[in-house]
């Protein structure tokens, strides 16, 4: 069953990354800035207080520019960092990304070492990526697993962050699989739990 499960992940990762690779550059670019939008018009983005970020990868929407807009408004921002003696995440607050960002583990800006931890897991609002995304709160992500752990270890509204071509009819799910409250595309703000 589990062989069954994973081997239906692995189509599934490739014919969404199929889709999203047809995608032009200028597409994905008038993607991203409609969706930073859609995310900024949201209640929960303008009442939230911390933001856990990511730093998009070339194939994922680039909501980085709002992390500028998140800083100058007051609110405090935190990005994942990969421990790679414990091969799981962690979040840090970054008070200034041109000092407080390194290239990490896996070729990702991630918060430089000397940024500790933080205290809280209490977020409001945790940006999340990955592969695909169903209209059930489940995500696909790269494979290991990470993203989980680190959601698991956190609390807050989380948000999976994609375009429209990584919105699939149903993801299957194993029981580390973690459930997302809301899904944002470039068209769609998706409420998936109360």
């Amino acid at each position: 069953m589990q062989n069954t499960i994973r081997e239906a992940k692995r189509a599934l990762r490739d014919q969404v990354r199929a889709a999203v690779t047809r995608m032009e550059p200028n597409e994905k670019a008038a993607a991203s800035a409609q969706a930073r939008a859609l995310l900024a018009a949201q209640p929960l983005w303008r009442a939230a207080q911390w933001v856990l970020f990511f730093a998009p990868l070339p194939e994922e929407l680039d909501v980085w520019p709002l992390l500028a807009v998140a800083l100058s408004t007051a609110k405090r921002v935190a990005l994942p960092r990969y421990v790679a003696k414990t091969k799981t995440y962690e979040a840090c607050q970054i008070l200034d990304p041109r000092l407080d960002l390194q290239v990490g583990h896996f070729g990702v800006r991630e918060p430089h070492s000397r940024r500790a931890p933080l205290l809280s897991t209490h977020l409001d609002l945790i940006l999340v990526p990955g592969v695909a995304f169903d209209l059930h709160g489940h995500r696909l992500g790269r494979g290991k697993g990470y993203y989980d752990q680190l959601l698991k270890g956190l609390s807050g509204t989380t948000c999976g962050v994609a375009f429209d071509q990584q919105i699939v009819g149903e993801i299957p799910i194993e029981p580390h699989d973690v459930r997302l409250d809301c899904v944002l595309t470039p068209t769609r703000w998706i409420q998936l739990k109360p």
